[in-house]
């Protein structure tokens, strides 16, 4: 066997380097010194993300035959998720502190950094049977930490929900991989496109192959199971699989799409051009009747694939930077909202909008947080989240998507409706009896600072745009 494909491999050696040093302090430390578990799993995590953020430490290329390829962009889009990662820990903090959960902290961690491996192994898939394995990887373990509060029955309902429908988008996409290989006779990316000439049964296979990541990405019509699963799971994994597992499969998706299905883009692109519309618009609308926040968040982030998409439909270079900015900038924004919900869901019960009414005059500053948060995804300038929607628009009307634009403009001045909907609860409707005041811990506090100066100065510091693009790839 020849090792040295392994050097291809750094980053996923080091993933599981972390694992393994915190399954064995989780087996083998002491209690007292288990009650620093949190500070070990982000100090480890952390090094792996400067450690592989750095320039040159990744070697590009190919390994077993070509099932693996390492490559610029996909080292950048693997150290977002590296950082998404690391905010979600940052905010685990008082969920895993509780009575209920502290005796399987490390459990918590473990099973993240495993998707976190599958999401890995999705980006660098140069085969699609190496494709199958990092989204199975990705999604078993998620449907466990959906469920991972055992005591709460929404918790239990939420993974089975997750699960079945995973299961179903899976069985989806395999039968439609099965239809390619049948159709091509053969499972690597740089083959098939070759032997695509757009006959019926290969866009069969495409679209079967679409469902299962429309899936992971909550596109209309696979939504369903997202505002239940979102509401019932604990808000720590709500926000890793709003934002990490979502970034990932959209990254995926698009790659798949230039490099394999290259042949069928006017076809792929007619069917994206319907998905988006249903998608951001269904969203926005049913959003606007939201009373849980989770469950605000969860057509939110339904919307913002939409989003994420219309940077990928152009089919350009340019789409696929506006995709991995947006997903950047779309981190912070998310990560941000939803820390603010988690510590004050810890710390006071409080879930609905309603119940953040004049949250400002006890929380002035995580009503700020939220605040530049819900801006950020409103697209209001000058966040972040403004610019990587001008990004993503410009992209798609460069290829003369005008409509789609239009349509897209339209829906963020409906999202305005809702954003804001939120931000007049925190600083202008009345309440008598506010949230009481109570002090967040230092991890939440770090991980807020990081998001509120990522969507802060992510916008204005072009060179993080430049490096992306200048690693991007289209058609």
């Amino acid at each position: 066997m020849d090792f040295s494909n392994f050097t291809y491999l750094q980053e996923e050696l080091s993933l599981i380097g972390v694992m393994v040093l915190l399954l064995i302090y989780d087996l083998f430390g002491s209690p007292k010194g288990l009650k620093h578990f949190q500070w070990v799993a982000c100090l480890l995590l952390g090094l792996h993300t400067v450690w592989h953020a750095l320039p040159g430490t990744g070697t590009e290329g190919s390994a077993f035959g070509g099932m693996y390829l390492n490559f610029p962009m996909g080292n950048i889009v693997k150290t977002i998720l590296n950082i998404g990662t690391l905010l979600v820990f940052l905010q685990a903090r008082n969920w895993l502190e509780s009575e209920k959960t502290v005796i399987r902290r490390g459990e918590f961690y473990l099973l993240t950094l495993s998707t976190l491996l599958g999401m890995y192994l999705m980006i660098s898939a140069g085969n699609f049977l190496l494709f199958v394995i990092g989204l199975e990887t990705a999604s078993l373990p998620l449907a466990a930490m959906v469920a991972f509060d055992k005591y709460n029955n929404g918790s239990a309902e939420a993974g089975a929900k997750y699960i079945l429908s995973a299961v179903f988008a899976s069985g989806l996409s395999l039968y439609g991989i099965s239809l390619i290989y049948g159709t091509t006779g053969t499972l690597y990316f740089t083959d098939i496109p070759a032997h695509v000439t757009g006959t019926p049964l290969q866009l069969v296979a495409f679209v079967l192959f679409l469902a299962g990541l429309a899936f992971k990405l909550s596109l209309v019509p696979f939504h369903q199971w997202t505002p239940d699963v979102y509401e019932g799971a604990p808000t720590g994994v709500t926000a890793y699989l709003s934002v990490v597992s979502k970034g990932a499969a959209a990254f995926v998706l698009m790659t798949i799409l230039y490099k394999v299905f290259g042949g069928l883009i006017h076809q792929w692109q007619t069917l994206l051009y319907g998905i988006i519309i249903i998608t951001i618009t269904l969203a926005n609308l049913f959003a606007i009747r939201q009373q849980n926040l989770k469950r605000f968040l969860a057509y939110s982030s339904i919307s913002q694939a939409g989003y994420i998409l219309l940077g990928g439909i152009s089919g350009t270079a340019l789409g696929m930077t506006g995709l991995v900015y947006y997903v950047l900038v779309y981190m912070f924004s998310n990560l941000a909202a939803f820390g603010v919900i988690t510590i004050v869901e810890q710390r006071s019960g409080k879930i609905t909008i309603d119940d953040y009414n004049e949250l400002y005059t006890t929380h002035p500053r995580l009503s700020f947080v939220l605040m530049i948060a819900l801006f950020s995804l409103a697209g209001i300038p000058p966040f972040a989240g403004f610019f990587s929607k001008f990004f993503i628009f410009a992209a798609a009307a460069e290829q003369g998507f005008y409509v789609l634009v239009l349509i897209a403009l339209l829906n963020t001045v409906l999202s305005l409706f809702y954003y804001l909907r939120v931000i007049k609860a925190v600083f202008i409707n009345k309440n008598e009896n506010p949230i009481r005041p109570f002090r967040s811990d230092n991890y939440t506090r770090l991980s807020l600072t990081i998001c509120c100066l990522g969507i802060l100065f992510t916008g204005f510091i072009g060179l993080i745009y430049e490096n992306i693009h200048l690693f991007s790839f289209g058609s």
